[in-house]
């Protein structure tokens, strides 16, 4: 399973030992406000260079616009910074039928894409014909809103071997993270966050200190 960062928090990029290696970084209007940066060309950029420097060999970056004319302007110019950087550009696009036009002018450049929000299986099928490279269903929404969350894991899984690939957005529990490996999910965006706080674990350190004091009851008895 390939991990990235759902963050344009460059700082937070930086894990302690302990995580697991990180495929890249994903991105979206949102979290690049978030992160205080405008959603501009020139944030985006920035987000490509920033990737490079910390040895990501992927970026996903959602454009913010479904106009036709803008969006080939912005992957034109990102598609050249990350060949330069050396970095996998990947164009995350809503999964809507009003994005279809900007979905195929993108594709026809030779542009990888990913399908984000998608939220139900007729939606998958639609990502299987527009021939994305990824679905990223939100699954904490998904499960907020009472949806049956497996069911549809489930079928994004069955459908990667015919194209779309799923990652997992949203996740808001270790546990959902072992059902994702569990089913084969192929990919999973986490906050830096996350994979930090889970990179250790109470249980562990409780275990860890149990030996660390069973060794020196050991020792004292001895002598």
């Amino acid at each position: 399973m390939k991990i990235y960062l759902d963050s344009a928090q460059v700082p937070t990029w930086t894990l302690p030992a302990g995580c697991p290696a990180v495929q890249g970084v994903t991105t979206n209007p949102s979290l690049v406000f978030q992160a205080g940066l405008p959603v501009t060309l020139a944030s985006y950029l920035g987000l490509v260079q920033a990737a490079a420097d910390h040895g990501f060999a992927e970026l996903m970056l959602q454009l913010p616009s479904a106009d036709l004319g803008a969006a080939i302007r912005w992957v034109d110019t990102l598609r050249t910074a990350a060949d330069g950087a050396r970095v996998q550009l990947t164009i995350k696009l809503p999964c809507a039928a009003e994005w279809e036009p900007c979905i195929r002018q993108v594709q026809q450049v030779g542009q990888a894409i990913l399908l984000t929000g998608l939220s139900n299986p007729v939606q998958l099928l639609w990502a299987r014909d527009m021939h994305a490279q990824y679905v990223a269903p939100y699954v904490g929404r998904l499960a907020n809103d009472g949806r049956n969350v497996w069911a549809l894991m489930q079928a994004c899984v069955a459908l990667q071997s015919q194209g779309p690939q799923l990652l997992a957005a949203s996740i808001k529990s270790p546990e959902v993270l072992a059902q994702l490996i569990g089913i084969g999910a192929a990919a999973v965006t986490l906050p830096p966050a996350s994979l930090v706080a889970w990179s250790t674990d109470t249980l562990t350190q409780a275990a860890m200190a149990q030996f660390d004091q069973d060794i020196a009851a050991s020792l004292a008895s001895d002598r």
